[in-house]
């Protein structure tokens, strides 16, 4: 039988230094895979820091952050990585993208109805 390694990456994310914790993340995955590491998964909001607040109102903030889980992906290659940070369709989210041999594979967006109805 196979084993599964998950690693937890409990990383300090800087509200707001995207470039800082981009190069966090990208070390921890790093780390992860030379101990073998199936999946690494990072905290909520992991690229913006939590919690963004404000920043949120910034369509460059939320490029930039979207860049940076495009700039993660790209060193994903033998690992999945599940990341926190803030999505953008007809409206912000509070999501996590896996990620998988360079490519975003899914992206799970926050469900607040839950949170409403005492789920």
């Amino acid at each position: 039988m196979k084993s599964l390694r998950v690693a937890l990456a409990q990383i300090n994310s800087t509200v707001g230094d995207l470039r800082g914790n981009t190069e966090k993340i990208i070390a921890s995955i790093q780390k992860a895979r030379k101990q073998k590491t199936d999946i690494v998964a990072f905290p909520e909001l992991a690229i913006t820091g939590y919690p963004p607040e404000d920043l949120v109102l910034k369509p460059q903030f939320i490029e930039d952050n979207i860049a940076a889980v495009r700039k993660i992906s790209s060193r994903t290659k033998n690992i999945t990585a599940i990341v926190g940070f803030v999505d953008r369709n007809d409206c912000l989210y509070n999501a996590a993208a896996v990620i998988a041999d360079g490519k975003i594979t899914d992206v799970y967006h926050q469900d607040h109805t839950a949170e409403l109805r005492g789920i």
